[in-house]
């Protein structure tokens, strides 16, 4: 059974909107899209790589989909190691809109989230990746079918824009796997999914 890794990359105040261009997600009129271009450095690219060493399938929103489908299909490297696995591995993107897909390996989900995504993740050996997809990513964290996540926080705050882990997340534990930082600031953490989180309090019993 596959592991389901959802890589993000959000801002100090949590926004996932748009961090590759600004003409990628202008909703809600956000005029601040590619500010996660700047802190592209070495260290970065190579966690990247790391990432798509791992992955035996994609699963995609639809937005992020598009985003994809008009760029890496132009890479024709085959030593690139992101464009070489976007373009031959399986990718699954979730859409009630679209019908004939033009960017080959490509499947369409449009049923039961729940089912598909676990039926996904049954038949495959190692990581069904999702990468970017914020509103995708709140429903898979709210079906509880993330296994892992890497969250990228870049050192920049917006104070505007959608937020990936917006009130009224399910409340969720995570479990600290392992970090780094990157020459150009971006912290990148990794999760494992723990359950629901414990509570506690740090008030002295009323006899203390």
């Amino acid at each position: 059974m596959g592991t389901l890794t959802l890589t993000s990359f959000v801002t100090l105040d949590g926004v996932y909107q748009a961090p590759g261009g600004p003409n990628e997600d202008p909703r809600d009129g956000f005029t601040q899209g590619g500010w996660s271009v700047p802190y592209g450095d070495e260290d970065f690219g190579r966690f990247i790589t790391e990432v798509f060493e791992r992955v035996d399938v994609f699963l995609l929103g639809r937005r992020t989909y598009d985003i994809f489908a008009s760029y890496w299909p132009k890479v024709t490297d085959p030593a690139d190691p992101v464009a070489s696995r976007l373009n031959g591995l399986p990718k699954y993107v979730v859409s009630s809109s679209l019908r004939e897909p033009h960017w080959a390996g490509t499947t369409v989900l449009s049923g039961d989230l729940g089912k598909e995504v676990a039926a996904l993740k049954e038949r495959t050996d190692r990581e069904v990746q999702v990468h970017g997809s914020g509103a995708l990513a709140q429903s898979l964290l709210a079906l509880d079918l993330v296994d892992k996540v890497h969250l990228l926080t870049f050192p920049v705050v917006l104070g505007a824009g959608r937020r990936l882990l917006a009130e009224g997340a399910v409340p969720t534990a995570f479990r600290h796997m392992g970090g780094r930082t990157t020459t150009a600031g971006v912290s990148i953490q990794t999760y494992e999914s723990a359950g629901r989180p414990e509570y506690g309090t740090y008030e002295l019993p009323e006899n203390a």
